[in-house]
């Protein structure tokens, strides 16, 4: 197959395996999903939903949030760690919401970029999920799926976003970043990973993954 009956292979694929999509962090509105997904690094998204409904009925808001020390919040999110960054950039986005933003989360990837721990992927995520604006969040699973699909050369995050927004239909963009997370999790994991469950790799996947794989 080219590249684009590669993608096009993908795509569907993708479509019958999910065709209704979960989102794998628990919010009600775009302020909890930002904190959910702040909450989220170099943390698992079901240790993140155990912990936001803890913290959520102390402040599900900026306004309740600023109430609360950073002491406070570190100690509620520690299981997520690296709690003394997250909850001081919880606190802090708190006050710049109020102080900036009336109290609700900027529809902006450059205001969203600006509050404290809050990097691309993070307001990316928000601006997809929370507003429908198309975008293509890269984490660790999309990372490594579009290596092994020989998709992009899997050198850094950036360029492999660039790679996703060329390759992919911006309309699908939004489900298929979650998809492909999906996917990733259930069939093609850096770990305990079984190409024979995962039929995009073994289909169409790079050729160096796969025969690495079967010399292991």
């Amino acid at each position: 197959m080219n590249k684009q009956e590669r993608v096009i292979f993908i795509i569907n694929t993708l479509k019958k395996l999910y065709p209704t999509i979960p989102i794998p962090l628990d919010h009600k509105d775009p302020y909890t999903l930002l904190i959910a997904v702040l909450l989220s690094a170099q943390c698992t998204d079901i240790q993140v939903n155990k912990i936001t409904p803890l913290l959520f009925a102390k402040a599900d808001n900026p306004f309740d949030m600023i109430k609360m020390s950073v002491e406070e919040i570190k100690e509620i999110i520690r299981p997520c760690g690296l709690s003394p960054m997250k909850s001081k950039g919880i606190h802090g986005l708190s006050h710049i919401l109020i102080d900036k933003h009336g109290g609700k989360v900027p529809q902006s990837f450059e205001f969203l970029e600006e509050l404290p721990a809050v990097g691309h992927k993070t307001a990316s995520v928000v601006m997809s999920q929370a507003f429908g604006v198309p975008a293509f969040p890269v984490d660790t699973h999309i990372h490594r799926l579009m290596y092994r699909w020989n998709l992009t050369n899997g050198k850094n995050v950036v360029q492999t976003e660039k790679d996703a927004k060329r390759l992919f239909p911006e309309a699908i963009w939004n489900d298929l970043h979650l998809q492909i997370i999906w996917y990733g999790r259930e069939y093609s994991p850096a770990r305990g990973w079984d190409l024979d469950q995962d039929i995009i790799t073994k289909t169409i996947g790079r050729k160096t993954v796969i025969d690495t794989y079967y010399k292991k």
